[in-house]
């Protein structure tokens, strides 16, 4: 049951996303296979020139390797789909990468945008959905 202090949170983010007319901005995480990979959006608005996520990958039991442009993909409720522009960030290896994964916007723009992240630290996918701001 979805008790009061919820539907206070809830109602609270949708008017700061009303209010400021942007995409709620809220950092989301995801700990499996022994990796944390927590994400941040930028700017989700339709006419940025690239739509730019913060990630950050944390380990202590495997390296990171690979180019995080080519294991990600940004798509809508649609299906239609955006690969990675480029990977603005740490090199691989290591237990700890940071950086920026940069994409073309999707034209229209959708309600929501989800990226996928596939196959880091044992897990096929990892999945963080945001909505898209109207301006």
């Amino acid at each position: 049951m979805i008790g009061l202090r919820e539907i206070k949170s809830v109602v609270a983010l949708i008017a700061l996303v009303v209010a400021f007319g942007v995409a709620a901005a809220e950092q989301q995480t995801s700990n499996q296979g022994g990796v944390v990979v927590r994400v941040t959006p930028g700017r989700l608005t339709p006419e940025a020139v690239t739509w730019d996520f913060e990630v950050v990958f944390e380990t202590h039991t495997v390296p990171l390797a690979g180019d995080p442009a080519q294991f990600t993909v940004l798509l809508d409720p649609q299906g239609r789909t955006s690969a990675a522009l480029r990977w603005d960030g740490d090199p691989p290896g290591g237990h700890h990468r940071k950086g920026v994964l940069r994409f073309k916007p999707l034209r229209p723009a959708p309600a929501t945008v989800t990226l996928k992240i596939r196959g880091i630290g044992g897990a096929p996918e990892r999945v963080f959905t945001w909505p898209v701001a109207e301006r």
